[in-house]
């Protein structure tokens, strides 16, 4: 009886879908090409404005693909539910966006359905492009229909079911989706104003910075708390710089430092946050990262963590960890774990320890620790890995004393938590 019980609810659900999917496709048929003037989009300096905010809204990472074109899209971007490629945003007439208005690319941004009046899949994060401004979209439009047409078809997603049903997206945009701009508040500064727009639209910060539900719903009453990055197997830290937060004592200057060079005081950037900085904050204009810098700053205080408990003897495990940090770590990091300045990140008070899952420092461990080439730092030292040095027992042995060590207070992680991410595949 189970069993019948579950198939008549599927189906409700199903049905449920299927008309809210119809009243949608109602609402939002394909608009037809709007006479936005050429001239306009050919102007230079908007051109330049929209090269700029797409390299805030960092485009080109998820729209080219390895060795392709740029902006021609491919790449397939992994979800939990499926992968979904992404699109070709050049100005191709028949693959890209040449037969695209600017009113049909707002839709896009706006409200994600696209060209043809379907919801896109919120792998493209429209729920944080929604607060984009008309005009910065405009910029942006003009911007990408200069650049060179490629031709590329974009591959279906290869979703599983009940995900590849387009149907069940008008129940997910009723849960998680509220279209809307940016609206200033006038209790802040212009500073702190700019640094939310832009964290909170282009940048979609929180879009990482957040843990997603199980249909991949970002919760609407948190803001950049952390979160495990979906299907890449990264934890993406708590922004706050107050009590609690994921970067408790940072200051500007860390901030400004961490996104335009790669490095601080603080810490490095590691793995996607790398690739983030490498790509698109080191080349933001300075009063605009300040401005971010102001906005992280203004994050509430986070609650205390509770007290984990272990399941192995921590004591044991951290004093085994201890002697592996002396002979393979202390070397660079130190052995009070303050790193050396400009070179060697400190381990002290450092995010990328002290998340709650311990899942950065273990892939960090297993397969080295590699921060972005920037302008200003063009030769960093990196880590080397030490995957085939280490089992997975002294691995989950260093990890947990370094979470441990020098006032971290991180609980200890599991050997078996060493395995499985031995063997994740590099994103």
């Amino acid at each position: 009886m189970k069993w019948l019980l579950r198939s008549f609810l599927a189906l409700v659900v199903l049905l449920v879908a299927g008309v809210a999917w119809w009243l949608f496709t109602q609402r939002h048929e394909a608009l037809p090409p709007s006479r936005t003037t050429e001239a306009r989009l050919q102007d230079p300096e908007l051109i330049a404005r929209g090269a700029y905010l797409a390299t805030v809204g960092d485009c080109a990472a998820c729209h080219t693909a390895q060795g392709g074109k740029p902006y021609a899209g491919g790449r397939a971007l992994p979800t939990p539910f499926g992968d979904v490629p992404a699109p070709n945003l050049t100005p191709d007439d028949a693959t890209g966006l040449g037969q695209w208005s600017f009113d049909a690319f707002w839709r896009a941004l706006h409200e994600g359905v696209g060209r043809d009046g379907h919801a896109l899949y919120p792998a493209f994060p429209y729920t944080s492009y929604t607060r984009v401004r008309r005009q910065d979209a405009f910029a942006l439009f003009a911007y990408l229909r200069s650049l060179p047409p490629v031709r590329g078809e974009t591959a279906s997603p290869s979703l599983r079911f009940p995900y590849d049903l387009r149907a069940s997206l008008a129940t997910w945009r009723a849960l998680y989706f509220r279209p809307g701009e940016f609206v200033p508040d006038p209790k802040q500064s212009d500073e702190w104003n700019r640094g939310a727009y832009l964290v909170q639209g282009l940048g979609h910060c929180n879009e990482c910075h957040v843990a997603r539900d199980n249909l991949g719903g970002l919760p609407r009453n948190e803001t950049l708390t952390g979160g495990q990055i979906p299907a890449q197997n990264w934890y993406a830290p708590d922004l706050s710089t107050r009590a609690h937060g994921g970067l408790e004592g940072w200051s500007a200057d860390d901030i400004v430092a961490l996104l335009k060079t790669g490095q601080s005081a603080k810490g490095a950037a590691f793995g996607p946050m790398a690739d983030v900085v490498m790509q698109s904050t080191q080349h933001m204009h300075e009063d605009d990262l300040r401005a971010i810098a102001t906005y992280l700053q203004s994050l509430p205080p986070r609650p205390a963590r509770a007290a984990g408990g272990s399941e192995v003897d921590a004591t044991a495990l951290i004093d085994r960890g201890g002697k592996l940090y002396a002979q393979q770590c202390a070397g660079c990091h130190g052995k009070d774990g303050q790193g050396v300045a400009g070179v060697y990140p400190p381990l002290a008070a450092n995010a990328s320890v002290t998340e709650p899952t311990g899942i950065n420092a273990i892939r960090i461990v297993l397969l080295g620790g590699f921060a972005p080439s920037t302008a200003a730092h063009p030769r960093p030292y990196s880590m080397p890995p030490f995957a085939q040095q280490l089992n997975d027992a002294d691995v989950a042995a260093v990890v947990s004393y370094i979470r441990y060590a020098w006032g971290n207070d991180a609980h200890p992680v599991m050997e078996r938590d060493v395995a499985n991410y031995r063997h994740t595949p590099v994103e």
